[in-house]
Parts: structure tokens; sequence; C-alpha cells
């Protein structure tokens, strides 16, 4: 990784050499290791679902009694229908961006809390740094799923995508904390840090311009890895069915197919769409976070 480059007087920008560099060796790895670029191409293409399967299927067919019961996959119905008339392929289509939805919030809330939580412990140390690993290190050892449910059968009324991602957040922010503190750790003692703070750069500024822009791809890889792990603790709230009673996501449909016994009563199709979806997805999540790991780690990986 390129160093940032000192300016004259106290500001400290990237240097356009810099950044041509690793623009370059970002194309040069995605060409010897195609992992990142084809996990980001999936992710982008399932994220298109929504958008342009809205102009094939009618996403309002993802409601109760909008076809025929149990219709197995058809030229009609490409991937069938379920119990309640539910089109499947309406379903994934509607279903699939409140799924990312989830994930994306949950993952972004978690690693922006982590990343502010991590540079300054790492950075300020002492009682700052002890607070910060102390919270992170004892709640890691919670199971988070049992904590998930519980908060979520709490909940009166009826619940959201929204407050479900919220709810997940709430135990997001502990892996990304950890993580990102033992990036700063060493990452302060580094010359260009200390040179910055020889010539009196404040901490907020000095942590902006020096640090995070040299920990942008291993944000991006926690960031990938959060929003991973948030999609995955929504199927375990949903599939137990405390998920939103009225969203098709892909939790929730494999919810459905529990209830009504999908597998024994020979209706493949329903359980095997989100199974399928959700696979194709987690893959991708996969390849983009050991991508993203491999450019901010490449000497662990030349080491392997």
């Amino acid at each position: 990784m390129a160093e940032l480059t000192a300016t004259t007087g106290p500001q400290f920008e990237v240097s356009e050499g810099a950044w041509r560099e690793r623009l370059a060796s970002i194309w040069r790895y995605c060409r010897e290791n195609p992992a990142l670029p084809i996990g980001v191409g999936v992710i982008v293409l399932m994220l298109m679902v929504g958008p342009i399967g809205g102009h094939f299927v009618n996403p309002s067919l993802a409601a109760p009694l909008s076809g025929p019961a149990d219709h197995p996959p058809s030229f009609a119905y490409p991937l069938g229908t379920d119990d309640s008339g539910r089109n499947l392929a309406a379903v994934v289509v509607a279903g699939l961006p409140l799924t990312f939805q989830v994930g994306f919030t949950a993952g972004a809330i978690g690693v922006l809390v982590g990343t502010i939580l991590g540079f300054l412990g790492g950075y300020l140390g002492g009682w700052v740094d002890a607070v910060v690993r102390s919270a992170s290190d004892i709640l890691l050892t919670v199971p988070a799923l049992i904590v998930l449910v519980t908060i979520a059968s709490s909940l009166k009324g009826a619940v959201s995508v929204s407050i479900e991602a919220l709810v997940i957040s709430l135990l997001a922010w502990m892996w990304p904390t950890r993580t990102i503190r033992s990036q700063v750790l060493p990452l302060r003692e580094r010359g260009f840090v200390q040179v910055a703070k020889l010539s009196g750069v404040r901490t907020p500024e000095l942590i902006a311009k020096e640090l995070i822009p040299n920990l942008l791809p291993y944000l991006a890889a926690s960031f990938v890895t959060s929003t991973s792990a948030a999609i995955l603790a929504s199927i375990g709230i949903e599939a137990i069915g405390l998920g939103p009673q009225d969203a098709p996501t892909m939790g929730m449909t494999i919810y459905w197919a529990i209830q009504f016994n999908a597998l024994l009563r020979g209706l493949w199709w329903w359980w095997v769409t989100p199974i399928v979806v959700l696979g194709i997805l987690f893959i991708s999540l996969f390849l983009a976070t050991t991508g993203l790991d491999a450019i901010a780690n490449p000497r662990a990986h030349r080491a392997k």
C-alpha cells in the first residue's frame, strides 16, 4: 500500500501519482485474481434483480392469493407458487432487495460504529483503548443470535424491515471494532503518522487524512463481511418467525416453507428457490471479501 505524502505545511494529502499507482495495482490484482471482480459483479447483478426484474414480473404478485396455490414451475410461473398463491419469481424480485436492505443497513451501522471506536481506541490508547477493547471482547462472548431473538421477540407490534436491521445492528459493531483497532495499532507508529503529529496536525484531521485512506480496502472488506453476517443473522431471525411477517424476504420465504411443510409435501421449488438465491449471494460476498482482504493484506496472502 502506498503511504501518504506530505505537502508543505501541516496539510497531508494523497499525491496524484500515489492514487494512480494504487488504482493500477488494483487493476493488476483484478486481472491476476478474479475473485474480487466476479464477487462484485454477481452482487451488482443481484442488486439489479429488483429494478430490472420488476419490468418482467409484477412485484405485487408476491402477495398471497396472487395465483394458484402450489403450482410447480412452468412457463407462466417460472419458479412456481407457494401454498398461499405467491408467485415465487415475484417473491425474489420483491424480497431480494429487502434482504439486501437489512444487510447493508446493519452492516453500515456496524462498520461505522466499529470504525469510530476502533480508530479512537487504537490511536488514543490508554483508558479509551481499555474501555473499547473490554466492551468489544466481552460482548463478543455473548451468543449473538440468542440476544437478537430475545430482543426481536420482546418487540411489540409488527416488525418492519427497518426495525429488523436496527436490531441486528445492535450487535454488529464489536467484530469491526476489534479488527479495525488491530490495524490501527501498528499504523499509528508509522513514520508518516509521526511526522504529521510533530507538524501539529490535530487528532481528528490526522485520523481522517492519514489513517483512514490507508485502511480503505480493509474497511471495505469489513463492510462486506458485516453485511454477510447481518444477512445471515436476519435469516436466522426470520426462519423462526420473528421477522417482518408481511415482507417477502428470503428468510421469511424459508419460514413459510417450513410452516407449511413444503419439504414433506414435495413442494421442492418453494424451499429450493430462497436457498439457491441465498447460496449465490453468500458465495459472491465471500469472493468479494476474499478479494478485498488480499488487497488490504498483500503480504499475508503472498505468504500463503
